[in-house]
């Protein structure tokens, strides 16, 4: 029996030492072989000289079994290749490199990488807020912004997208902001940009520019999230808690929208459409909250083809199959995109996008009821016509309150008079919802210096 275990094992000595014989005939085949391909190794430097001219060694030569990328060198490498430090020293420094440097180099690298990682990976801890002005929407725009700014303890970045004609009114309103209220925002004007083949009929769609939101993702490329909102919304809750729900996606989920109705017997969608929607009654695109590194990087199902696509690959194509069947837009786009990927989507309540159709045929908004209005939304132009007068009470209320003043005696003592002038409307009924955030929010706004007279 002994025997038999001696000769098993000398087999497997045996197989074990031929394996390594053939491993490194395989590597000196391959190292004869680039350098035919390549000519000499051109990062070792010769005769003493210091490299010039050095050209890093295709990907296509790094056998990832057993020979380890350049990058990972000195990271968990347990077997070195001659190729990884001639690949190490070509550099745009390598005419100041010799190879008994090359370790030298090899750390210096690895350290810049690390930090490289460190710099993306960073938290950015301003909140960006994106949003898009044609035509008149000028003034509504800065009402909009000023909201934001007055109840908001983080800085803000605001992306505004508008006309070029309206690029120099933005940053002379903006500019004339009080010096203490510069240093809570900054902000970078974009021209409105479409794919060029197809911008006449991006532009034209539903309203001037509103698609513009679609490609966000695509024009946006060095920020991570952002925060769409219409030029027709109001804060009356501070934006850090809208922003906060960042936090509470799940790994599927790259976006965040209110339900356009929460009674499916008054909703649109599921009495109207033409298209699919997301879930029972569909989602408004007012407010949407984005994690725009994710939409970059997904791939959407969809019922165009069997393959999922991304992002800049669908928006076209959904566009020529569903153009003569949406109303609304780009709206009606989103809905059709998270129909097919519904686990994409995170859904807030609709205290977060307040509309009058949560008040005009009586109170069908039941977080609203109990926690107040976070965000007051005056779609269909409420806020400059006399169809619903509490909406308008509360954006000529935070339009004419002057920077610096008590919140309590010029924003909320003007308001609560004006909304009592709104009670035979169903929604100035429910005009307490409005103040009842709005209330809180400015006890705690660190904008509100409550000047004493």
């Amino acid at each position: 029996m002994r025997c038999y275990l001696h000769a098993l094992l000398i087999c497997i000595l045996l197989a074990v030492f031929s394996s390594l014989y053939v491993l490194n005939q395989l590597a000196s085949s391959l190292d004869a072989q680039d350098e035919r391909t390549l000519g000499k190794p051109q990062g070792v430097p010769q005769s003493g000289r210091h490299a010039t001219g050095c050209n890093p060694l295709p990907v296509s030569h790094w056998n990832p079994y057993w020979r380890q990328p350049a990058d990972v060198c000195g990271v968990n490498c347990l077997l070195e290749s001659p190729h990884r430090y001639a690949q190490l020293c070509c550099s745009n420094d390598a005419s100041l490199l010799s190879l008994n440097h090359c370790d030298n180099h090899q750390s210096f690298r690895l350290q810049k990488h690390r930090e490289r990682l460190n710099t993306k990976t960073s938290k950015d801890e301003r909140m960006h807020l994106a949003v898009v002005a044609c035509g008149p929407r000028l003034e509504e725009t800065l009402v909009m912004l000023k909201s934001a700014v007055l109840f908001s303890t983080k800085m803000l970045h605001f992306h505004i997208f508008a006309e070029d004609h309206l690029h120099e009114s933005f940053k002379e309103a903006l500019d004339s902001w009080p010096a203490e209220i510069q240093p809570q925002f900054n902000t970078s004007t974009y021209p409105i940009t479409f794919p060029r083949d197809n911008a006449a009929e991006w532009k034209k769609l539903f309203k001037p520019c509103a698609s513009q939101r679609l490609f966000l993702p695509l024009i946006l490329k060095d920020v991570d999230s952002v925060l769409y909102v219409d030029t027709d919304i109001l804060f009356l809750n501070p934006v850090d808690e809208l922003w906060a729900l960042l936090s509470r996606f799940d790994a599927s989920q790259l976006a965040a929208m209110a339900p356009e109705h929460e009674e499916p017997r008054i909703g649109w969608y599921n009495r109207f459409a033409r298209h699919p929607y997301y879930g029972a009654t569909g989602v408004n695109s007012g407010v949407m909250l984005m994690n725009m590194t994710r939409i970059r990087e997904k791939r959407f199902k969809n019922d165009m083809t069997s393959v999922p696509l991304r992002w800049d690959e669908m928006l076209m194509p959904l566009l020529q199959k569903y153009k003569l069947n949406i109303t609304w837009g780009d709206q009606d786009l989103l809905n059709i995109i998270f129909h097919h990927n519904p686990e994409s989507l995170y859904v807030f309540p609709c205290l977060w996008n307040y509309r009058p159709d949560h008040c005009i045929y009586g109170s069908n908004c039941q977080p609203a009821e109990l926690e107040g209005v976070f965000i007051l939304h005056g779609n269909r132009g409420v806020y400059h016509d006399d169809k619903q007068p509490a909406f308008r009470a509360v954006y000529e209320a935070i339009q004419k309150y002057p920077f610096g003043e008590s919140m309590a005696r010029a924003l909320l003592l003007p308001l609560e008079a004006a909304l009592q002038t709104t009670q035979h409307t169903y929604c100035g009924r429910a005009s307490h919802l409005f103040t009842q955030r709005l209330q809180r929010s400015a006890r705690h706004s660190p904008r509100s210096h409550r000047r004493q007279r």
